[in-house]
């Protein structure tokens, strides 16, 4: 009886569409400020509008020196709880040995805007019609940037990348990004809100087409007392290709000398 059931079932299931057993796929609706068929889920025949964009092939590495002579590195200025919290984390990592605690997984990103201003690991652009991706090496990050005319979400949920979108003036591509988690750091040790803001310009320089600019520009209500600016340059290696970055493999406590697991 429990073969014959077995068999039952099995024929039942083939008589069923595949469709109907994978269920219905999931249907997003038209991004707001998009166009049918204008949009980065709509590419096709629209691949030769590319080529009016600039070149940002190779991959690119954040280049510090310059003609700065050794000037002081501009700051973020905080304020209220913010700085407040900012010193009492100077003080933790002059009290530890410069070690701090984590509230998150040792493997977790920077997430924005820190990660665009990271020294050893490049990054790689990605242009396709309605969209610039951003591949990261460090933490084998990806970075959308919406360019088909789509709108900011209402509402966006906090996360590590925040919500992108961006327009081309000219050769430099403009980015607004808001909805950055405030559980990130603006820079080292720096916290923001969930007002946070950040405007980008980049372009590649008119004094070297070889470097790569992105002039970046925070603003949040709560947390500075002035938006504040930066500018990051990136050298290219027009043919080099980024490594993999998998630390999920290293995320483990460490442990003692009778092989008592340790926290952090």
């Amino acid at each position: 009886m429990t073969m014959r059931l077995a068999a039952g079932a099995l024929l039942l299931c083939a008589a069923v569409p595949a469709s109907a057993q994978l269920g219905a796929p999931t249907q997003s609706p038209l991004p707001e400020g998009t166009t049918e068929g204008q949009d980065a889920g709509s590419p096709k025949g629209r691949y030769h509008e590319l080529d009016a964009l600039p070149d940002w092939g190779g991959i690119w590495f954040v280049q510090f020196g310059g003609s700065g002579g050794g000037a002081p590195l501009a700051v973020p200025k905080l304020k209220g709880e913010y700085l407040e919290r900012y010193q009492a984390w100077r003080g933790e990592v002059a009290s530890n040995n410069g070690v701090t605690r984590r509230n998150r997984s040792n493997c977790s990103p920077p997430g924005m805007p820190r990660i665009m201003r990271l020294a050893q690991y490049p990054y790689e652009f990605l242009f396709t019609p309605g969209r610039v991706t951003i591949n990261q090496e460090a933490w084998m990050q990806t970075r959308t940037i919406w360019t088909d005319g789509r709108v900011h979400k209402e509402d966006p949920d906090p996360t590590f990348m925040g919500d992108s979108i961006g327009h081309w003036e000219g050769e430099t591509l403009v980015v607004d990004t808001i909805g950055i988690s405030d559980q990130l750091d603006l820079d080292t040790g720096m916290p923001h809100s969930a007002q946070f803001h950040l405007t980008e310009r980049i372009h590649l320089s008119t004094e070297d087409p070889e470097v790569l600019v992105n002039e970046m520009l925070m603003e949040d209500p709560e947390a500075l007392e002035e938006p504040f600016a930066v500018t990051v340059r990136y050298r290219r290696d027009r043919h080099g290709s980024l490594i993999e970055f998998q630390c999920a493999e290293n995320d483990r406590n460490p442990i003692d000398d009778e092989g008592n697991t340790e926290f952090l």
